[in-house]
């Protein structure tokens, strides 16, 4: 059984209820139970937070255990190098996910400091984009 992280940045933990236009109306926790039912083989679990450091922390506590590691670290992406340090020293594989197609949005969002280290990268399926995750690592 492969056993995957999902790791969550800021303001993810508003998803649902935060710009539905963009992000969609399914809170994250409704949306990971789907996930669990449609991956019954999957061990996959979940964090979320809004602070930097508890990102890198936890990057680091499942970063050589775990099968895979998918990471939306949100607005950190364009702005954590710490973040990206830590995806590089890891052993387990990162692939960076974002709901939005960031590539369409502003600027500064084109900017990643997790990509050059991840797997790979999934953005723009909306919240497909995490099951697509999943796949690359079955």
């Amino acid at each position: 059984m492969k056993k995957l992280i999902i790791i969550n940045g800021p303001n993810l933990n508003l998803l649902g209820t935060r710009e539905p236009e963009l992000y969609g109306n399914l809170s994250f926790t409704e949306f990971l139970e789907k996930l669990k039912n449609r991956y019954p083989n999957v061990h996959l679990e979940h964090y979320q937070s809004n602070v930097e450091g508890e990102l890198i922390d936890k990057l680091q506590e499942v970063g050589f255990s775990y099968d895979g590691i998918i990471l939306n670290a949100a607005a950190y992406t364009h702005t954590s190098v710490g973040i990206g340090d830590a995806v590089k020293a890891v052993k387990t594989p990162v692939v960076e996910v974002h709901i939005s197609n960031t590539f369409n949005r502003e600027k500064f969002r084109h900017k990643s400091f997790i990509s050059s280290n991840a797997k790979g990268v999934i953005l723009g399926f909306g919240l497909q984009s995490y099951e697509l995750a999943i796949q690359s690592f079955l």
